[in-house]
């Protein structure tokens, strides 16, 4: 409900003016006059008395470090529409609520919809002065709050419960300006806790008090004239979602607008014509060479897009300056940020919430990403033992991952979601998740094909969507279903995150870190380059003077090289190809991937569980000893070991293994089977399923030694992954039938056998004695081989394990 204005005026307040209680502060006009006490260390606000609403967020501008908590340098959090409200001696700040509205020029329909649901008071301020035009009120106490929830952040991480604490907070002067068209207020806030957890204790001085510096912007909202263009699920670009109660009754009321920067052509009847103003991306100045302008390189991608949709000189880059404030909304930004810990990168802003307009692009980048893929680059081919090593090639595949971040992340703040179905198409679009395309070229890996360069086809065809003019006399929505065609007939298509990251999801061509139009031949493939690397990796991967324990953290990429392929493969059983749609699509129906595609990609997953894939060659094992002195392990990029100090050579094996399984057993997977062949008899059934599996693992091929062993924990983690399948209630009850049938029939199976030496024995009764009390008690959770956390993946964690979404946008 909106708070009506009311008289201020009282003796109090109105003996004096602005300018006396002022007198002796630093003024800075603009947007909202501040007032500097430097006595007091106070900012005071002069807040114009016109009612008018204004676009509020605030930043991170000086962050903790951790990417594990989050609090990034420049971050940007979700921006508001406030309006200043005052009310006797107060004057209230209040948050009004956008996602509900009437479109409707009836100011009592308008009421209606206000009145039905709550804005947010986010602050009062007691009013010190009121003159005619303007209201003067103390602001320092609302700059010094944790708007940002930080001390949530850092409770929800497990790093212990922390509080402002406001003797040791103040305002940050040097980053406190006033413009025109916004106000830009900062403050160093000290949260103070007990108990810190070890993130914290590993970055902070004095763990136990965290200062950061915490951003306010006040801003002008854009000028009428913005188009909006109304989303369409097939055009990948991202929306803004709002709730439109004028609407007629046989319409939808949630309406849908797309996010997009305003661009107006200087000459609208031109097709390639110049922009009354470009889209201007500024990239901090201190990123480092050569990486700066590796970022500059990517960014700039994204000129080529605009000019195919008609803007000339549209898209520009520079460097930002150095008396610029990156936190200012007048700059779009890519920053370049540093942790304790490789991370994710983002790529978010600042959007008007009632149109859809993007006023300020904001990027991440975590510095230590680019070190993380040198040292896949080393691991996959430095050479440092040559007479003439050839290192120039790592940083090339590095500086050409820098390049294609940058663009990815910039395509987020020009409005585009992921399209994890590119890489499926050819390497179509720079907003898929790229894995390095690796060659193998004279008997040697080939690194030079890594990444590529520029933006792809679908990029153009994404820009096109969001911002190309619609032809004068004609529909929008005619005009994109137009476009649409077209794309679809180039053979380029659009499958964005709920379609990818789901571990059980079944499009058969949509995933993260994937390449190749075939998932199955390219999982061969990736596995053949990951023979290959294990086969050559050695002590000639590091550099004279090196601790040859680091040869671990450079084994881990090599090793499970496969991981993210064997995720996309698996996607291939029970799969269903499809697209979004609409009706009057030309489109064909969903279609299930047939019984030869799914049992080839069973078996080419079958290939990562045997015992020579899994072992690590000997030549290796010899050459990593115990940690030394002063080189304690990163346990997040190392193989957990049941070992202690000494490398455990069969962890690895269980790491990968447990990998691949999740996925073949994963109960979603296994109800599409048992619907799919109870639609078509001929499809692939779940009992056919299960024994392809058992009869590949357990059933397999007697072994001795090392194999033996690595053997042995495949089968202990197929029993347990096929109970735990059996009483998974995320999966059918058909499901759960057929996979307890199956253990029960292993059981018989392994009761039979009598043969083998000591350990097999052992290994075959324990598992039977499992299972007996498995079907004894189904509910008791058995663990037959407790599987060890895989070290670190994309770019740290798996998939989406801290609970965010890698790239965010606002």
């Amino acid at each position: 409900m909106k708070i009506a204005a009311q008289p201020t005026g009282s003796p109090a307040t109105s003996a004096t003016t602005i300018s006396k209680f002022t007198e002796g502060m630093e003024k800075q006009e603009g947007l909202i006059d501040l007032y500097w006490d430097s006595r007091l260390g106070k900012i005071w606000m002069a807040i114009p008395d016109h009612g008018k609403e204004l676009l509020y967020y605030p930043s991170l501008a000086a962050g903790l470090g951790s990417n594990d908590i989050g609090l990034d340098r420049g971050r940007v959090y979700p921006a508001q529409i406030v309006r200043f409200i005052p009310v006797g001696d107060k004057l209230l700040l209040q948050a009004e609520n956008y996602t509900f509205r009437a479109s409707a020029q009836n100011l009592l329909e308008k009421r209606a919809v206000e009145e039905s649901f709550a804005a947010s008071v986010i602050w009062g301020f007691k009013i010190a002065v009121k003159e005619n035009d303007r209201i003067l009120v103390d602001g320092t106490n609302f700059f010094l709050q944790d708007v940002i929830e930080a001390s949530d952040a850092i409770k929800r991480s497990g790093q212990g419960n922390y509080k402002t604490d406001l003797s040791r907070s103040a305002i940050y002067k040097p980053r406190t300006k006033s413009f025109p068209e916004n106000t830009e207020i900062e403050a160093t806030i000290t949260y103070t806790g007990e108990q810190p957890g070890n993130y914290i204790r590993q970055i902070v001085p004095v763990p136990k008090a965290i200062s950061l510096r915490i951003h306010h912007s006040f801003v002008a909202l854009p000028e009428a004239g913005f188009d909006s263009r109304t989303f369409d699920p097939r055009a990948g670009v991202n929306a803004i979602t709002y709730f439109d109660y004028s609407s007629p009754i046989d319409q939808d009321f949630e309406k849908k607008t797309v996010r997009r920067h305003r661009l107006v052509k200087k000459d609208p009847s031109a097709a390639l014509s110049e922009v009354v103003k470009p889209i201007i991306y500024y990239i901090d100045p201190g990123t480092p060479e050569p990486i700066r302008t590796a970022l500059m390189d990517g960014t700039a991608w994204w000129a080529e897009a605009f000019e195919a949709a008609g803007f000339k000189n549209a898209f520009q880059v520079k460097l930002l300056p150095e008396d610029a404030d990156p936190m200012d909304v007048r700059y779009n930004l890519v920053q370049w940020v540093h942790r304790s810990s490789r991370g994710w990168s983002y790529g978010g802003g600042v959007t008007d919430p009632r149109t859809g307009e993007i006023i300020k692009g904001k990027v991440t980048l975590g510095s230590l990403r680019v070190r993380q893929d040198y040292l896949i680059a080393q691991a996959l081919a430095g050479n440092f033992d040559a007479s003439n090593p050839e290192n120039a090639v790592l940083m090339d595949m590095a500086l050409a991952r820098m390049r294609q971040l940058a663009a990815h992340e910039v395509g987020h703040t020009l409005g585009l979601p992921h399209n994890y179905i590119a890489s499926a198409k050819g390497l179509t679009s720079v907003m898929d998740y790229p894995h390095p395309y690796l060659s193998i070229k004279d008997g040697a890996i080939d690194l030079s094909t890594a990444y590529a360069e520029g933006i792809g086809s679908w990029d153009i065809v994404a820009i096109k969507m969001a911002y190309a003019s619609i032809p004068e006399g004609l529909e929008e929505q005619e005009v994109l279903d137009q476009w649409i065609s077209e794309y679809l007939a180039q053979g380029l298509d659009f499958l964005s995150d709920q379609d990818a990251r789901p571990s059980g999801s079944a499009h058969p061509e949509t995933h993260l870190w994937d390449n190749g139009t075939d998932p199955v031949a390219q999982l061969a493939h990736v596995l053949e380059v990951r023979k290959l690397a294990l086969d050559d990796f050695g002590l000639k991967n590091i550099s004279k003077g090196m601790p040859l324990a680091e040869l671990e953290e450079l084994l881990v990429p090599i090793y499970l090289l496969h991981r993210y392929q064997v995720e996309a493969t698996s996607k291939v059983i029970a799969g269903v190809n499809y697209g979004y749609t609409v009706k009057g699509d030309a489109r064909e129906s969903h279609q299930v991937v047939s019984r030869k595609r799914q049992l080839d990609a069973l078996n080419q997953l079958l290939q990562t569980l045997k015992p020579d894939i899994l072992a690590i060659p000997l030549s290796i094992l010899q050459q990593i000893p115990p940690r030394p002195y002063g080189y304690a392990p990163d346990e997040r990029e190392v193989f957990k070991r049941h070992t202690g100090l000494v490398f455990d050579p069969l962890a690895p094996a269980e790491i990968a293994a447990h990998h691949t399984l999740t996925f073949l057993f994963h109960p979603e997977r296994a109800s599409r089977l048992v619907a799919q062949s109870a639609l078509d008899v001929q499809q692939l059934r779940l009992d056919e399923y299960l024994d392809y599996i058992i009869e590949a693992t357990w059933k397999g091929q007697s072994l001795s030694g090392y194999s033996a062993e690595i053997k042995r924990s495949v089968e202990k983690l197929v029993l347990q992954h096929l109970m735990e399948l059996a009483t998974n209630p995320a999966g059918s009850v058909q499901v759960r039938a057929i996979s307890m049938a199956k253990a029960m029939a292993l059981k018989d199976w392994i009761g039979m056998r009598k043969n083998g030496d000591f350990a097999q024995i052992a290994h075959r009764a324990y598992c039977l004695d499992q299972l007996k009390k498995f079907q004894k008690d189904p509910n008791e959770k058995f663990k037959l081989l407790e599987p060890l956390a895989a070290p670190a993946g994309s770019p740290i964690g798996q998939s989406d394990e801290y609970g965010v979404t890698p790239c965010f946008v606002y």
